[in-house]
């Protein structure tokens, strides 16, 4: 009797290790996908084991199913033998990132799937594309009975997932692209239903969640509707050039508003704005040479000081400490023309300086803007938290520079 209680403990419920596997890969793809434009889903896998199917047009599916379903469930995704398992480097890759397991389309696939039966039973949910391979343009094919066969096997019900947002994030045989990916999971199905039914119902979650509009803020669509024109980057040249001649917002800010709103902007409009620091950075330079002093509001005299010890002791790579140490970029351009630095130094020096971190600031916030992209809902609040951060972060700058 003892030798039975391993293979039935077993059968109770799914072995640590696979959990902890299961947690792992959902963790993996959640981080990707909401890199490449987020995930969202709707709907919970009901307790015990289930038969999960869903509609299928990307290879991305898997990596949907794998963020959006419980980790408790240990997911294992059934995959084309003839295709997946075709070669170690690719079975290798299957059973690792997606718990993959072959099921074979030339003849039996049956057999493949029924020895999945237990895992069933101990609680885990198998996933299976009962079309048996990607559709195109977001039509259903016909649905195959394998996956209600095993289902009524090992006494699980069927619970139907619709898929949204893959065939745009990664088409068949297209590249990929930022897109949010919904899942929705619908309620769970006797096994004694037929294919036609389960496809229904699949069809009905994709349709429904095709059709429901990601719910958007009114400021994040008219920031938008700047950046994206032709008045985005000349905004951000000339804030950047303000800025370095005797505006006080920092470039950054502007960078934050924008990044956040509209990701695929980020790199065009960050190097727009080191363009106009490079510029205004040069022009207040040439003017401080010139004997002409321009208002520098919020800057004191404790930094000027402290910039004019460190032109006098490096030059004009003494720029390098402005992205660290909160001093203005224009006191720095100012202080530099006093100094008489030459001007190609000045401009080699504070490219490097700003380039750092206008690209490394703006990307930062483009990031952010593709993680919250399910909630540009709140981007107003988003504004309010970011404007009221730079105001408390200036107020402290200014503070520990009086």
């Amino acid at each position: 009797m003892t030798s039975t209680l391993p293979r039935v403990r077993d059968r109770v419920a799914p072995p640590v290790r696979s959990r902890f596997a299961a947690v792992l890969r959902r963790g993996l793809w959640w981080g990707v996908l909401s890199l490449t434009g987020g995930v969202e889903r709707r709907g919970r896998l009901p307790r015990g084991g289930c038969v999960v199917v869903a509609n299928h047009s990307s290879h991305a599916d898997t990596a949907a199913l794998l963020a959006a379903l419980d980790a408790r469930h240990t997911p294992a995704i059934g995959a084309a033998a003839d295709y997946w398992f075709a070669s170690p480097w690719r079975r290798r890759i299957c059973r690792r990132l997606a718990a993959g397991f072959p099921v074979r389309r030339g003849g039996g696939g049956m057999d493949d799937l029924l020895s999945m039966a237990d895992e069933l039973r101990s609680g885990r949910a198998v996933v299976l594309f009962p079309e048996g391979t990607r559709g195109r343009d977001g039509e259903l094919g016909s649905f195959h009975r394998g996956a209600l066969v095993l289902a009524g096997q090992a006494g699980v019900p069927v619970v139907p997932v619709g898929i949204a947002g893959t065939d745009r994030l990664l088409p068949k045989h297209g590249r990929l692209r930022s897109a949010l990916v919904q899942v929705s999971i619908g309620d769970p199905l006797p096994s004694a239903v037929t294919p036609k039914e389960v496809r229904d119902a699949v069809v009905a979650l994709h349709s429904r969640t095709v059709a429901e509009p990601l719910r958007d803020s009114a400021a994040r669509r008219r920031v938008a509707s700047v950046v994206t024109s032709r008045r985005g980057v000349p905004l951000a040249f000339v804030w950047a050039l303000a800025e370095a001649l005797s505006w006080p917002l920092m470039p950054e800010l502007l960078l934050g508003a924008v990044c956040a709103a509209v990701p695929r902007v980020a790199l065009k409009m960050s190097l727009g704005a080191l363009a106009g620091s490079l510029a205004g950075g040069l022009l207040a330079l040439q003017l401080a040479s010139a004997g002409v002093q321009l208002p520098a509001p919020l800057t004191t005299d404790r930094m000027r000081a402290e910039v004019r010890g460190e032109l006098a002791l490096e030059g004009a790579s003494a720029v390098r400490h402005q992205p660290w140490n909160g001093i203005p970029f224009k006191v720095y351009g100012a202080e530099a023309g006093r100094a008489g630095v030459p001007a190609l130094d000045w401009l080699g020096a504070s490219a490097a300086a700003r380039g750092s971190r206008t690209l490394t600031l703006g990307l930062g916030f483009a990031a952010f803007g593709l993680l919250m992209r399910r909630h540009r809902r709140h981007y107003g609040r988003c504004l309010i938290l970011l404007g009221g951060g730079f105001t408390v972060g200036l107020s402290l700058i200014v503070h520990g520079w009086s």
